[in-house]
């Protein structure tokens, strides 16, 4: 398995973005329409090939997992989606009963950090959070943007923070980062949610 501390470098930002672009024209138009304030459909219509579990890497080199959380507590499987030979660039979504929701980092009050979080058809919220096998809950938020890039990081104790990935069946490992198309805070709106960034998991370099 590739190491856990490779990063993006930003020589490959634009390359990265482009690969984006084109699968974004391709295949998830009906989220990036030019109406903003159009209520969106999920990105994915047709279920994925292959699902890459998403976690997160805690101290002593100890993966656990990524849930979203609804209402009642119940926990859903967040995941990455390959649906052709290209893992690249990869949807994170969850998967909510029969449903597949966007995972978006999310405009709140607070503008030094954007909540990761599943969007329901009615609107309504989901946390998404790393959980460890005891049950303890860690919040995940988009901390810090360097061009398009959003890093996505779990809040641990002392202040500390730690990477999520997306891993495949076979081992391959991908950076799940946000993404910007704009440079305005508010990238679109879906189900009347204000998203600030697009959530993928991207090819390590």
């Amino acid at each position: 398995m590739k190491t856990l501390h490779t990063h993006l470098k930003a020589s490959n930002i634009v390359a990265l973005i482009v690969v984006f672009l084109l699968g974004t024209v391709f295949c998830h138009a009906q989220e990036l329409g030019i109406d903003k304030n159009e209520n969106h459909k999920p990105e994915t219509e047709l279920p994925p090939d292959v699902l890459w579990d998403v976690k997160a890497y805690m101290p002593e080199a100890k993966l656990i997992k990524v849930k979203a959380v609804d209402e009642d507590g119940k926990l859903h499987d967040v995941k990455a989606l390959q649906s052709f030979g290209d893992i690249s660039v990869l949807d994170v979504k969850c998967l909510y009963n029969d449903d597949i929701l966007p995972i978006k980092l999310i405009i709140g009050k607070d503008d030094s950090t954007y909540a990761l979080k599943a969007i329901k058809k009615d609107g309504t919220l989901l946390d998404v959070k790393a959980i460890t096998d005891e049950g303890k809950q860690f919040n995940i938020n988009g901390i810090t943007r360097t061009g398009n890039v959003v890093s996505i990081r779990v809040s641990g104790k002392d202040g500390d923070y730690y990477k999520v990935f997306a891993i495949s069946p076979e081992g391959h490992v991908n950076d799940v980062k946000g993404i910007k198309m704009m440079q305005s805070k508010e990238e679109t709106i879906i189900n009347e949610v204000p998203v600030y960034a697009h959530v993928k998991a991207l090819t390590q370099i």
